[in-house]
This record gives C-alpha cells, structure tokens and sequence, in this order.
C-alpha cells in the first residue's frame, strides 16, 4: 500500500479514469478538476480548414479535448478520412483515441512533449520528403508555440485548428487548501502548464505552504514554470500519462508527516 495521498486536478472524466488507475495500485487520490473544457462554437474557418485537409502533409493532434472535438469536424465533413494527411499525437493517451477512430497515428513512446514528438524520426521524415510541406495542428485556445515556431524554423507551413477553450471551474477561494488539510493529501499533480497556472491561482494565499508538498508535472517545461512560482519539491514524471506518474511515484519516497 502506498503513503502518498494525491489531489488530481485533470478535468472531471480524467480525474476519474486516474483515480480508477491509482486505486488499483493502492494510492489514494482525491479530485478537484481545476481545468473544464469547454467547445468553440464552429466558425467558417474552422469548417474550411476541415475540408481543405487534405492540403497537409501532416495533423498533429495536441491533447485528447482536441482529437475528440477534431473527430467531430471529421465526421462532420468527412464520410471516409482522406489518405493524406498522416496524423501524430504528443501523447499516447491522445493517440489511442484517434486509433479508436480507425486513423494510423504516430507518436513519441518516451515523453509526452512538443519536444519528443519533434524528435519523432516519422514526422522528420516526412518533412523532409515532402516537397512544400504544410502541417496542422488541433489544439486549445492560446496553446503553447513551441511546435509550431520549431516546424517554421524547418521551413514548414503550420496553421492551427483551435477547437476548445480550459477555464478554471468555480470553487470558493480556501478549497484547494481545504481539501488538503482535511484528506491530508501529500502531492500535487498537475497535467500541463495551464493546469499548474490554474492551482497556483486557486491556492492564493495559501500557495507559500502548499508549495513545500511534492509537485508531480509533466515536463521539464512546466517543472520550471512551477520552480518560478516557488514550488519547493518538483518531480518531473517525464509525460502525463498514468504509467509516467505511477514510475515517478515509486521512485520517490512519499513525506513521513501528513500535509
């Protein structure tokens, strides 16, 4: 049985699925979802990227939220998918969904960052061997840049497919402390940059203590982010995946003293 007790701060359906995993390994877990995602209503660009798809060498899909909401305009427009493009996913988790789907995706089976999936000799190669490359990339309202300044330094064309927006639910100001103190949790895992932002701000005051518990993030990214913030304990599960987490928590001995 372990000795860690986690807050999971994923959204609902995620919390849930994580939960179900680490219980099953004995680590108790409590959720406060802090990222809810919610649908872009459907613009006449969006629909005209959709059925120009065709037009790129490469989709590369940035988290689950964007496969779900990408698979609806295909569905939408798309009787049968067309042969081109080749579709990527950051993560395994997001690739699974469009593998459900019946689509060919590749990804980066260590880390599930921009950073492994640029490094993904497939998507390279592709690159290379298309003659005016041009990629798309579904994603979030206000995603991160790092994939598509990179492609662009490679002389690729990128346009982006901005499906969702992530706001933080509302909570009363004291509850992620609360719920701290009262299950007398011991680590934070957050899934991104934005979900780091989004306990930082709900922690308000509160931050300066909550930010001496053990912080599980996904990427060296979003470890220095939370290291800028004053977060004193960070492990870097090195992706977002349940496996990453569960390595990470065997590595690292949980606190004697409840928080």
């Amino acid at each position: 049985m372990s000795n860690w007790r986690l807050l999971l701060t994923r959204p609902a359906e995620e919390c849930a699925a994580l939960a179900a995993t680490l219980a099953e390994q004995g680590v108790y877990s409590s959720s406060l979802p802090l990222l809810a995602i919610e649908a872009l209503a459907e613009t006449p660009e969006q629909r005209a990227t959709i059925l120009d798809l065709d037009r790129y060498c490469a989709v590369i899909v940035v988290s689950k939220p964007a496969a779900r909401l990408g698979l609806d305009l295909l569905d939408r427009y798309w009787p049968q998918p067309p042969a081109a493009p080749i579709w990527f996913s950051v993560g395994a988790a997001t690739a699974e969904i469009l593998d459900d789907y019946g689509l060919s995706v590749h990804y980066p089976e260590q880390g599930d960052d921009s950073e492994a999936l640029l490094a993904l000799p497939q998507l390279q190669q592709l690159l290379v061997a298309a003659p005016t490359p041009r990629v798309l990339i579904l994603r979030g309202e206000g995603g991160r840049e790092l994939l598509a300044e990179r492609l662009r330094g490679q002389g690729v064309a990128v346009d982006y497919l901005s499906l969702y927006r992530r706001l933080l639910p509302h909570y009363p100001p004291a509850a992620l402390a609360e719920r701290v103190r009262a299950e007398r949790l011991n680590g934070l895992v957050v899934s991104s940059g934005q979900g780091f932002c989004h306990l930082h701000e709900l922690a308000g005051e509160h931050w300066p203590s909550l930010a001496r518990l053990p912080l599980f993030v996904p990427s060296p990214r979003v470890a220095e982010q939370a290291r800028a913030a004053g977060a004193k304990t960070i492990v870097d599960c090195r992706g977002a995946s349940a496996v990453a987490l569960l390595a990470a928590l065997q590595a690292q001995p949980a606190p004697t003293s409840d928080a």
